[in-house]
């Protein structure tokens, strides 16, 4: 269940939240003096993520404090979401910041309380009592409910299993979404896709348990069009080229662009954005799985678009699925196409799991998302089309090579092999994202994760001027 803020009540505890290097005293002049003292005494310093809890005469708790660390870490690089710390150490009951220096972001404060509530307890018991904060004053509640209603959606979808989470579950994932927020849905499914010319989600899909589909989502509004395509392989073997087991224990997530596309639009439909612009999302959902009908190495087949494509690798799916919805996409030349995926290797040895690259040929266009990124602590970093590169998807026998030899800037060859799909965009970007936190930080446990996403509602406005 998505978590509420506390209403704002004179039984709420104060937190007061204190640098441990401010120019007056380490403890704000609205604290008790004997609440100094007792601070004093037990060593708090007001280090980063400290937290020293206030004792009544009568042995309840009447407050605490919370360290900043140094002023200039306010925002430090390790910790994205420091507050977390704080709703993760308080005890269970509701609190309010009584007190918060200068230049402290309120918003990514509660925003980061409420992200640290997240537990994937679908298969557990009933998680403890934890501690809730009151919307501090001045910070829009709404906006930050929304964002956090879209992380829980997205974490939830890529935390899920596939034995729970297959293709006929991700579309009734996408149904109570559209059911949520008036919006359409239309499911072309199995060997209707090759009757309606989706050839190639047909052929990554067919030898799953559950047939392939296309999910076309559209929302309310009117304005420029808005159109997200999502990676929905609910589980990858690799096909016939299979991966070894250790590489297909977190297989799970690979629908994690999916989750990510529709963890978005609920965050836009909830603030009512989606009445000003035209949003489409299309999910193309399959199981990349193992049988006789499996679609095979040096296959070829012919895309949506009519181009070619030589399968060189049975494990490059997810661009294949991809083609096809980007195909369709283009041909009502959207002003802003974003494809999201967890698609490459080679994004993860670049960057890392938690900077996810993005690709997009206009400059502007860039800088915006970019800075969106920074901004919503929702990091991202630009990577290149690198044009001399083109040369690599293109194979002898075909237009393009879904898995180019040599491993060399894998993630920009499969983004180089998705522009060929979407060039009737005004924009298009792509986002190679990976949807797992490997280990446990303050508000992002080890899990699923969508990405990307804040950067996007942030970016949106820039990006449609």
């Amino acid at each position: 269940m998505t978590p509420e803020f506390a209403p704002a009540s004179s039984s709420s505890l104060p937190l007061w939240l204190v640098h441990s290097d401010s120019d007056g005293p380490l403890y704000p002049q609205a604290t008790p003096a004997e609440a100094a003292i007792w601070g004093k005494a037990n060593g708090f310093t007001a280090k980063a993520g400290q937290i020293l809890v206030l004792p009544a005469a009568d042995g309840s708790i009447k407050g605490a404090f919370f360290g900043l660390g140094p002023i200039d870490q306010a925002r430090p690089a390790r910790e994205r979401y420091p507050l977390a710390r704080a709703a993760d150490g308080l005890p269970a009951g509701d609190w309010h910041i009584a007190d918060a220096p200068e230049g402290v972001d309120l918003s990514l404060a509660a925003f980061s309380w409420l992200l640290s509530a997240y537990r994937f307890d679908r298969y557990k018991s009933a998680a403890p009592a934890r501690a809730r904060l009151v919307c501090p004053e001045g910070v829009d509640a709404g906006r930050v409910l929304a964002m956090i209603a879209g992380e829980y959606l997205a974490r939830d979808l890529i935390n899920t299993p596939t034995s729970d989470m297959g293709p006929d579950d991700l579309e009734a994932a996408a149904r109570a979404l559209a059911m949520r927020h008036g919006a359409s849905i239309s499911v072309i499914a199995g060997d209707d896709l090759l009757a309606q010319n989706f050839p190639m989600i047909h052929a990554v899909g067919r030898a799953g348990a559950q047939a392939p589909r296309l999910l076309d989502l559209r929302f309310p509004g009117t304005g420029p069009k808005v159109t997200l395509v999502g990676k929905g392989v609910c589980f990858d073997t690799g096909g016939l080229d299979i991966k070894p087991p250790s590489s297909m224990l977190l297989m799970k997530k690979d629908m994690g662009g999916a989750a990510s596309a529709m963890g978005l639009s609920e965050m836009l439909a909830r603030l009512g954005l989606t009445a000003n612009i035209s949003l489409r999302v299309l999910l193309p959902v399959v199981e990349n799985a193992i049988a006789g009908n499996a679609f095979r190495p040096g296959d070829v087949l012919t895309s949506r678009k009519g181009l070619t494509v030589e399968i060189n690798n049975t494990d490059a799916e997810g661009r294949l699925i991809l083609a096809d919805a980007l195909a369709l996409a283009e041909e009502e030349a959207p002003d802003f196409l974003v494809s999201m995926a967890t698609l490459t290797g080679a994004a993860r040895v670049a960057l890392g799991p938690d900077l996810p690259p993005f690709f997009c040929d206009d400059d502007a266009i860039a800088a915006a998302i970019q800075a969106a990124g920074a901004r919503a602590y929702d990091p991202v970093w630009r990577m290149p089309f690198w044009e001399p590169y083109e040369n690599l998807i293109e194979p002898q026998i075909a237009d393009l090579d879904n898995a180019p030899s040599g491993g060399f800037a894998g993630a920009i060859t499969a983004a180089l092999f998705l522009r060929r799909f979407a060039g009737k965009a005004r924009h298009y970007a792509h986002f190679d994202i990976y949807g797992w936190q490997p280990a446990g930080a303050p508000a992002r446990p080890k899990g699923g994760t969508g990405q990307a996403m804040r950067t996007l509602l942030e970016a949106l406005p820039e990006v449609l001027k």
